[in-house]
């Protein structure tokens, strides 16, 4: 199975914490970037952090100082904490990776949504009430 798999997802109050995990395969482990998207209902699907493989990272204004993403190679696995939740951040968060950058690329073009990511989970759902 090479696309990635989400899980963590679930239902908070706002304020509460969440921590979404992705299983990524050895087949794409190598991937150089690896990114959190998520979709609001009746929404455009928007990027929400990124990270490489130096460990640099981009997040949307958004979620900056809430979201933290992180990667644990050993595990083929990467993470979005959630903390300080918010009703506006309620959607389906995916997982998506991309095999490399050009020059000039970096991962804030992947938050974006300048750059077309590789593979694609199928995404878990997030719902956070008032």
């Amino acid at each position: 199975e090479v696309q990635p798999v989400e899980s963590g997802g679930g239902s908070v109050q706002a304020g509460g914490s969440l921590k979404l995990s992705c299983e990524v395969s050895r087949w794409i482990e190598d991937c150089w970037g690896w990114a959190w998207f998520r979709q609001a209902p009746g929404k455009k699907r928007e990027g929400v952090a990124a990270i490489d493989n130096d460990g640099d990272t981009s997040y949307a204004d958004s979620v900056k100082g809430r979201f933290t993403i992180s990667r644990d190679r050993s595990k083929n696995t990467l993470y979005l904490q959630m903390n300080r939740l918010k009703p506006e951040d309620t959607g389906m968060y995916y997982c998506a990776a991309i095999w490399a950058l050009n020059d000039g690329e970096d991962m804030s073009m992947v938050v974006s949504g300048s750059l077309r990511m590789n593979y694609w989970g199928k995404g878990t759902q997030v719902t956070i009430s008032s």
